[in-house]
């Protein structure tokens, strides 16, 4: 059998296996690379620079579940660096009851790294006077409104059973008006509900992070400001890790570049298998001839 013949009959099972392992390869040792920046997730990243720190806070609602955490997921984790990185004060809480648990891994994760690199209580993430978790109230359109009103009312408790009235962080946040800009990453269409039910009647300044297969169906909300910002798949978060590390230097596990790697790598097996495939098909043919 000539070198045509066996790169047109290549068994299926070993391309499966070379994807695999330039799957997996990248995720055990990832290579970096900067990635350019592309607007929409700079506009994010200067409407969270903007929150005046010890005047507005800015509030994450995780939208998401486990079927969108690998893009989703790295979003909230570099916008609570952002926020803590500029001693802005931070509000999570989640429309769907899927997301509290990805919410509170994020909360834990970040407030460790930042914990421990802190040398004075002063430089600590305190609950309840530098972030607090609202937890979950259903159903959606709730907290969306109501928070226009009384976010005390709409969450008497936190996540972890506290009264609100009682943390100092809740007793100067009343409604939207304290809000410098709501960030809702959804993998469905949470961003736009804030647009249409809080956006309209208070005004709250809304930023999306959404899947990659949703980028169409969000980017006019971007081009006519309705959004301040919005991170695109897991390519627009990690931008914002970028970000995050080259203008702030803070530092962290990265995840989505991480991913990047791994789909890039992915990417680049899949592109050389199929020019092989035509390489050999375009010399067979010749030789045909």
């Amino acid at each position: 059998m000539g070198w045509i013949e066996r790169l047109l009959t290549i068994d299926r099972r070993i391309i499966f296996a070379i994807i695999a392992l330039v799957l997996i390869l990248p995720m055990i040792f990832p290579f970096g690379f900067r990635t350019p920046v592309t607007p929409p997730t700079q506009k994010l990243f200067d409407a969270v620079d903007a929150i005046p720190p010890r005047d507005k806070v800015l509030t994450i609602s995780a939208d998401y579940d486990p079927q969108t955490e690998p893009e989703l997921h790295p979003m909230t984790i570099a916008l609570l660096r952002h926020a803590f990185a500029t001693h802005t004060r931070v509000l999570v809480l989640a429309l769907y009851v899927q997301g509290l648990g990805l919410a509170e891994d994020a909360l834990t994760t970040v407030v460790a790294e930042f914990n421990g690199r802190a040398t004075s209580p002063q430089d600590s993430i305190v609950y309840g006077r530098d972030y607090v978790f609202l937890g979950w109230q259903p159903p959606p359109i709730i907290p969306i409104l109501g928070m226009g009103t009384s976010i005390r009312q709409v969450f008497p408790r936190d996540y972890y059973g506290n009264d609100t009235d009682t943390l100092p962080l809740m007793k100067e946040t009343e409604t939207y008006n304290d809000m410098g800009l709501l960030v809702s990453v959804s993998g469905g269409s949470a961003p736009l509900w804030y647009v249409a039910y809080a956006q309209s009647r208070y005004g709250i300044r809304v930023g999306a992070g959404i899947t990659a297969v949703s980028v169409a169906d969000f980017f006019p909300y971007l081009e006519t400001g309705q959004f301040s910002g919005m991170l695109a798949g897991m390519k627009g978060a990690a931008e914002y890790e970028e970000l995050v590390e080259r203008s702030l230097a803070v530092g962290g596990r990265r995840k989505a570049m991480e991913g990047m790697s791994s789909q890039s790598a992915a990417h680049i097996a899949i592109m050389a298998f199929v020019v092989l495939a035509n390489i050999g098909y375009l010399a067979r043919r010749r030789r045909k001839a």
